[in-house]
């Protein structure tokens, strides 16, 4: 059943085909008209006729009253609805009064067992109300017990408390009946048992069991369990773990170590008159329980998640970073986090020992080929023309010198070859050495040493001085034979690359590969590897070319003629590209190397490169022992280092700094790196307010239980508060080391809304942070007792300067010409500084509902208003006037903005669209020849609003609420795109065309896209209606369905590039190049 909020309620029967896949029917109806349903679940009947449970209140008579006495009156039904199958027909099935405060249904087990001839339980379902659970099923007796609460002496107990989600458990007890005196087993008896575990709003976990005897309910329990995040969904998995899927903030993994048999205190419904149910329109006695850490639960794993992101900046602040870094306010509450967001993979390093000189190379082979783990570490030494060699044991590595490599010059290449053999390549031969440590040598003829080397497990490739290639492959007794032709090249072979062995005849595809290459010959130094991706099926051999000017270029060989082909390239740093060939996740893998070193890898079966967050290394190596299966060997400088890369999945590194209350917004020092947070929660006891509290709660000698004062208020949350009261502070942090500099707590109920950093031209550009905030305040209807602009002179204490009183929420500030310009309830003002505090200079009142965010640019003032989108004000200084000269034609709730350039803005609203307006050039050139104003003062107002009107350019739904939006360039040398946030955690971008050719070819491949989407989406969404929710979609490009279009079998790919008139790889690098030339991932 799909229930609707309001009268629809449709049933779906799902069936399979001929072919056994599911397939679904045709709705059958089940309205109600002038029905509000809250919650719909299923119950569990077993083998009858499905049954569906809704929680409905019947607003027909409270249409028709327009004293309100019928809406005090209205009650709320539990209704069954049954699917009769042989008709193919719902009907109402039984009907009755529940409680007016019940939120959530949560299905009970019933019906026959499967595996025995007894019921899984009595069936029903568990209606969750404030402060109540109840049990309830047709035509047996209902039971009730109290929600308990937290004993605390800060806890406001006329608060309700309410259900927010629920998992139940089945499990099977074996219950085994012994002889007399005699320890057998005789007939063992498996029996079904099951429980609950609700969650309140506060995060508490509670454990709900039901007594009964078959279909009879003898007693409804519940205790309390745990304290974890509050979720939006619970799962209880087989294995004995508990999923928290966190309603914000990061999700948890549990383990179950108890199931709290023995915690206390227990309610059951045994205790109260009738069941509970004496009286089911009164409250039962409160019950209460202390609060304590995890002792069932154990956090074994956790999913970070941004969720939510209130506010975000870009800014290049981490010293020797090629790329800006995302800094962003997430969380709720003390779960809340201030977090550093730098994009690439992260490093866990294991090892790091400094080795006196820097080797010019390194690798780790395994001594034989059945052996898990790497058994040496190779080191070459240039300078010091040597080679030293390392053992691997048991995670202990130690210098040998017996295994037969010649130490007593560099090497340039090793190799564990066959089954046992072991293969070192130097400038002036190669030698092999057997399981039995027998040695063969070839030596390079006199005066011609080798110069590069490439091999696999069985071939083996040099070149020499002498521009002449010399092939090597090993037969069936394990030895190493010359190719009696040797290749030669008619110029200086600088590097050499050999594909994974498949058949000895692959030999000939080096050197087809080596005459292509020399097309690159011009001043530019060339390196390459040969690697096979991870679908083996595609048989597609790519080629990586390192250059000396640090780009790494990408083509793929042709398997028929050997040329080279859709070649691609990437800036990856401004030292020379090293390439070395890894195994991660047992798929091929590469790793490049330059100014920073990055990973190409394959993740879920898509193709993935990215840069590492490490130190820049000079080269590297795979490396596999015991502790770290598949790690990574690297020298930087003369540090060996040893590390893993195990969060393939994740391309951000992330650094979180906790804080106290949910960020509202923060804002950059300009020099020092600083960043200023305001925080701020409704509704709950913040710090000063609750020692003030508990020093009043020890002056009247009242008992404190001191335990739950300690308890920590990440984990169990701050006390609860009535509506109007706040806890809110300032903090100054320090990303760079992840601290906490100071934090300024907000006394008398006092909350902060908006923050801005201000250079007042009245104290000789001394910058100044300017803080609003109100008191007293209340959301819904938005009102205050009295407004505030805290101002703080940024010295080493952070003492405050003045305070300026002010008479709405200020919710935006910013800096504006050397003053401050104040978004204050619907007027803007212009603030400088004075003697005692701030002045007022100029006011606009004119401004619809509320301002929420302002930008500038010059003279021009671009206003976020709450409710009727945005408008362009200008500011006259002549005349000392604020004037509105521009708005939107569609009102609209913003949440986010920022210019684009001078006469266009791009923001967002709070229904997840986001939008591009523009103001005509004529129109803006107008309004800047006007000193005074006085024209658009005379002009007349266009449908009751400003004389000018914006125009839309674009327009998108992206499904998110977004919560800023940034101008910035991510990639050195790249183009400047929108980066946007949103309060699920999204981090999105926009990247502008800037060729007509690239508008016409993606818009179609969308068209075609859009075709194709019913094989790509999971549920089947239309994409333009998804993304034309609220309006049509406009000068937009769906990324990332285009994007998909890689994920389409090959016979679709070809179909629809030969639409578009192109070849697949090149749609292919058209899409690549539109995300490399706007981000690193």
């Amino acid at each position: 059943m799909i229930a609707a909020i309001e009268k629809s309620k449709l049933v779906y029967v799902l069936n399979r085909d001929s072919e056994m896949k599911l397939a679904i029917s045709s709705p059958l109806e089940a309205h109600k008209n002038a029905t509000i349903i809250h919650h719909a679940v299923s119950l569990d009947v077993g083998f009858e006729n499905p049954v569906f449970a809704a929680l409905e209140v019947d607003y027909s008579e409270v249409d028709q009253d327009s004293t309100g006495e019928a809406f005090n009156k209205a009650t709320k039904m539990l209704t069954y609805y049954e699917l009769d199958l042989g008709l193919n027909h719902i009907v109402g099935k039984w009907s009755a009064l529940t409680d007016t405060r019940a939120n959530l249904l949560v299905q009970v087990p019933g019906g026959l067992s499967i595996s025995s001839s007894t019921l899984d339980g009595p069936s029903g379902v568990l209606v969750c109300c404030e402060d109540h659970i109840i049990y309830q099923h047709m035509n047996v007796a209902s039971h009730r017990v109290p929600i308990p609460r937290r004993q605390h002496p800060l806890e406001d107990t006329t608060n309700g408390l309410i259900i927010t989600a629920a998992a139940m458990h089945k499990m099977k007890v074996k219950t085994t009946f012994y002889q007399s005196h005699f320890t057998i087993v005789l007939n063992p008896i498996f029996q079904h048992t099951f429980f609950f575990l609700l969650q309140s709003e506060v995060g508490d976990l509670y454990k709900v069991t039901i007594e009964h005897e078959e279909q009879e309910v003898k007693s409804l329990t519940i205790k309390y369990f745990d304290t974890v995040p509050v979720a939006s969904s619970l799962c209880i998995l087989k294995s004995g773990h508990l999923f928290v899927a966190s309603e914000f903030g990061n999700h948890v993994l549990y383990q179950f170590t108890n199931l709290g048999e023995d915690d206390e205190p227990v309610i059951a419904s045994t205790s109260y008159p009738q069941l509970g149910m004496a009286d089911p329109t009164s409250k039962l006695p409160q019950a209460f329980f202390r609060p304590r850490p995890l002792s069932n639960l154990i956090s074994v794993d956790q999913i970070p998640s941004l969720d939510p992101i209130l506010d975000a900046k870009v800014l290049k602040m981490i010293p020797n970073s090629e790329s800006p870094q995302i800094f962003a306010a997430c969380g709720r509450g003390p779960r809340s986090t201030f977090r550093t967001l730098q994009p690439g993979l992260e490093v866990e390093e294991s090892v790091a020992h400094d080795l006196g000189t820097q080797p010019n190379a390194i690798w780790a082979i395994k001594s034989k080929e059945d052996v898990p783990y790497d058994s040496y570490i190779i080191l070459s030494f240039l300078s010091l023309n040597k080679t030293l060699v390392l053992s691997v044991n048991d995670d202990t590595i130690e210098q040998i010198q017996d295994i037969g490599f010649l130490d007593t010059v560099p090497t340039l290449g090793v190799q564990q070859l066959g089954a046992s053999c072991l293969l070192q390549v130097h400038p002036f031969g190669i030698r092999q050495i057997s399981a039995d440590k027998r040695i063969s040598e070839w030596k390079a003829p006199e005066g011609n040493p080798i110069v590069g080397a490439a091999m696999n497990k069985r071939q083996v490739v040099v070149a020499l001085s002498s521009a002449e290639i010399v092939y090597f492959d090993m037969d069936l007794d394990g030895q190493l034979n010359e190719y009696q032709e040797k290749r030669a090249m008619g110029s200086r072979v600088l590097t050499l690359g050999i594909a994974k062995f498949q058949t000895v005849d692959k030999g000939r595809l080096i050197l087809l590969s080596a005459v292509k290459i020399k097309q690159y010959r011009s001043s530019l130094w060339i390196q390459t590897a040969l690697w096979r991706p991870a679908d083996d099926a595609s048989m597609t051999t790519f080629v990586n070319i390192e250059l000396q000017n640090g780009v790494l270029l990408r083509t793929v060989l042709d398997p028929v003629n050997g040329q080279l082909v859709d070649t691609r390239s990437r800036f990856l740093g401004t030292r020379p590209v090293k390439l070395v060939r890894l195994q991660i996740n047992s798929k091929a893998a590469m790793l490049a190397l330059s100014s920073r070193s990055w990973l190409s890898y394959t993740y879920q079966n898509a193709s993935h490169f990215a840069p590492l967050i490490y130190d820049g290394l000079d080269c590297a190596s795979g490396l596999s022992t015991a502790s770290t299966l598949q790690g990574l060997l690297g020298i930087s400088r003369n540090i060996i280092r040893i590390f893993q890369v195990t969060k393939l999945d994740q391309k951000f590194k992330q650094e979180s700094i906790q804080l106290s209350y949910t960020p509202r917004k923060f804002i950059s020092h300009p020099n020092n790196r600083y960043f200023y947070v305001i925080e701020s929660d409704h509704r709950v006891v913040g710090d000063e307010a609750a020692k003030k509290k508990i020093e009043e709660l020890h002056q009247s000698d009242e008992e404190i239980d001191e335990a739950a004062l300690q308890l920590s208020s990440a984990v169990f949350r701050r006390p609860r508060a009535p509506a109007g009261i706040w806890g809110s502070c300032i903090r100054i942090i320090d990303p760079l080391k992840s601290k906490t500099v100071d934090v300024i707590n907000l006394e008398g109920n006092e909350a902060a809304f908006s923050l801005a950093l201000v250079s007042f031209s009245a104290q000789d550009g001394r910058l100044h942070l300017v803080v609003g905030t109100a008191v007293n305040t209340l959301v819904s209807p938005r009102s205050c007792s009295a407004g505030y602009l805290w101002t703080y002179r940024l010295t080493e204490d952070g003492a405050g300067l003045e305070l300026t009183k002010v008479d709405d929420v200020p919710l935006a500030l910013v800096a504006f010409q050397g003053r401050l310009l104040a978004g204050v309830g619907k007027a803007l003002r212009i603030y400088d500084i004075g003697q005692k505090k701030l002045l007022r200079k100029a006011e606009n009142k004119d401004f619809p509902t509320a301002i929420v965010s302002l930008a500038t640019q010059g003279s021009r003032i671009v206003v976020g208003d709450m409710q009727e989108s945005v408008l362009f004000a200008a500011y006259k200084e002549l005349e000392n006037r604020l004037l509105i000269f521009a708005d939107d034609l569609q009102p609209r709730w913003i949440t986010g903005m920022t210019m684009v350039d001078y006469n266009a803005v791009v923001a967002s609203d709070r229904f997840g669209n986001i939008f591009v307006n523009r103001l005509d050039s004529n129109i803006s050139d107008l309004v800047d020849a006007d000193p005074a104003g006085a024209g658009i003062l005379h002009e007349k107002p266009m449908l009751n609003g400003a004389p000018y009107k914006t125009k839309m350019l674009a327009h998108f739904h992206v499904g998110d609420l977004i919560t800023s939006i940034h101008k910035a360039s991510l990639v050195a040398g790249g183009r400047e795109v929108l980066l946007y946030t949103g309060l699920h955690g999204t981090i999105g971008i926009l990247i502008p065309f800037i060729s007509k050719e690239d508008i016409d070819l993606l818009s179609s491949l969308e068209q075609h896209m859009r075709a194709e989407q019913d094989q790509l989406s999971l549920i089947g969404r239309d994409q333009l209606g998804w993304r034309g929710y609220y309006v049509p979609v406009k000068g937009v490009v769906d990324g990332d369905l285009c994007e998909m279009f890689k994920k389409l079998p090959g016979s679709k790919q070809h179909g629809i590039a030969g639409e578009l008139d192109r070849m697949v790889g090149e749609v292919v690098k058209k899409l690549e190049q539109l995300r490399l030339m706007a981000s690193d991932i």
